[in-house]
């Protein structure tokens, strides 16, 4: 699966983690890893332009999704063969963004996750205009986020375990080539 990230917004962000998020959600929703995705997060104006443009909404808003029209075969777990396919573009607003995860409780990269998780839904066909569909993407939406949580904070825990076995093994004089030879 590739995904490329561009950070037009003059924003400082954890691309790496928006790039995780992502992945983790494609891999939950079995996206073909053949596909495709593009995540460009913009500046207020920009975003402004592509909500007016596209939704003929004023002002910015947080996240908007752009899918392309070959995604069908990718996005669905039973297609046939796999083939590449360029899923869509998901554009974010970092600056939009930030005002809503203070409003939230959480920090920028909590609610660029969230956002990030909520584009891929979008370009997967999930869509929140009715109540039953609301629901459907939301709850979908929040059980991502958590599972993506949950394994974000494995990794942080067995990482940190791993520097305090090698540092044990350091002080214990196990940790050089000398003791493979033994």
């Amino acid at each position: 699966m590739t995904i490329e990230i561009a950070n037009e917004s003059g924003v400082a962000v954890d691309e790496t983690s928006i790039v995780a998020a992502a992945r983790f959600a494609l891999d939950r929703m079995e996206v073909s890893p053949l596909a495709e995705l593009s995540v460009v997060l913009v500046t207020l104006d920009v975003m402004s332009d592509l909500h007016e443009r596209w939704m003929d909404l004023p002002g910015p808003t947080d996240v908007m999704a752009f899918p392309m029209d070959e995604l069908d075969a990718a996005r669905r777990p039973d297609a046939g063969d796999p083939s590449p396919a360029l899923l869509g573009d998901i554009v974010l607003c970092p600056a939009f963004a930030r005002d809503q995860a203070r409003t939230a409780g959480h920090s920028l990269l909590d609610e660029l996750h969230l956002l990030t998780v909520h584009g891929v839904l979008h370009l997967l066909g999930y869509d929140h205009a009715e109540p039953a569909e609301e629901r459907e993407m939301f709850g979908l939406q929040k059980r991502i986020l958590a599972d993506f949580q949950a394994a974000v904070a494995e990794a942080k825990r067995r990482d940190a375990q791993r520097t305090a076995d090698d540092r044990l093994l350091g002080a214990a004089g196990l940790d050089g080539p000398a003791d493979a030879e033994s």
